[in-house]
């Protein structure tokens, strides 16, 4: 049976939301706190249903997202579940969100700068303590073999999360996603759907819906 809940429900019985706290395993990657006044900000603003594919292989979660702050309140709730090596890729029409979306993810985590999609530069960059997160639009490849002559595979590799917006330019040559986030316009605004792709995807959307707890940390060497 599926079930509604909003962000809000989902973090419910916290005693202690006007104090610094930690809030999920990217706040312990990180090595700090996530900024949480943005947090809860926005927390209120979307709406999360867990729901099943029909072939019942696929947990997905669909989020209603009435406007920008709804979608930098989804990309909030993500980076606290974040982890290392984790790839998402976003699908959606231009203006989707998907930008919106990574700009929710990199000031949940405390980047303070702007953000805008790297549609002629292919990547750009992102360090936030110890978490490196690349953030690539491949919107402007002309053919898939531009993704190994611009030397990007190395990035797919490493610890990184990898957010990629119009992956399917890059298609084959490209890692498959952990996460893959559906962005489409809906009549009350935008619709997500994020779909586990793997078993890291699918601890993320379990840590989404409060279904686990979050992993710890590995040693440091």
């Amino acid at each position: 049976m599926q079930s509604g809940l909003s962000l809000a429900q989902i973090d419910a019985g916290n005693g202690a939301r006007g104090k610094p706290q930690r809030l999920g395993f990217a706040a312990e990657f990180c090595g700090q706190r996530l900024d949480v006044h943005f947090y809860f900000h926005f927390i209120l603003a979307a709406m999360i249903d867990f729901i099943h594919s029909p072939d019942d292989n696929e947990p997905a979660l669909n989020a209603q997202l009435a406007d920008e702050a709804a979608t930098l309140a989804l990309g909030a709730k993500l980076a606290a579940v974040l982890e290392p090596t984790l790839k998402i890729w976003l699908s959606g029409d231009l203006g989707s969100g998907k930008t919106t979306l990574t700009r929710g993810v990199l000031r949940a985590l405390g980047h303070q700068g702007p953000v805008k999609s790297p549609t002629y530069s292919l990547i750009e960059p992102y360090v936030v303590s110890r978490l490196h997160l690349y953030h690539f639009d491949f919107y402007r490849m002309n053919f898939p073999e531009e993704f190994l002559d611009a030397g990007l595979e190395e990035y797919f590799s490493g610890t990184g999360v990898c957010i990629v917006e119009w992956p399917q330019q890059a298609a084959p040559y490209l890692a498959a996603p952990d996460l893959l986030v559906a962005l489409a316009a809906h009549e009350d605004g935008r619709q997500a759907r994020i779909t586990a792709k793997t078993e890291t995807g699918q601890r993320c959307i379990d840590r989404l819906t409060g279904n686990t707890t979050p992993p710890q940390t590995a040693p440091q060497a």
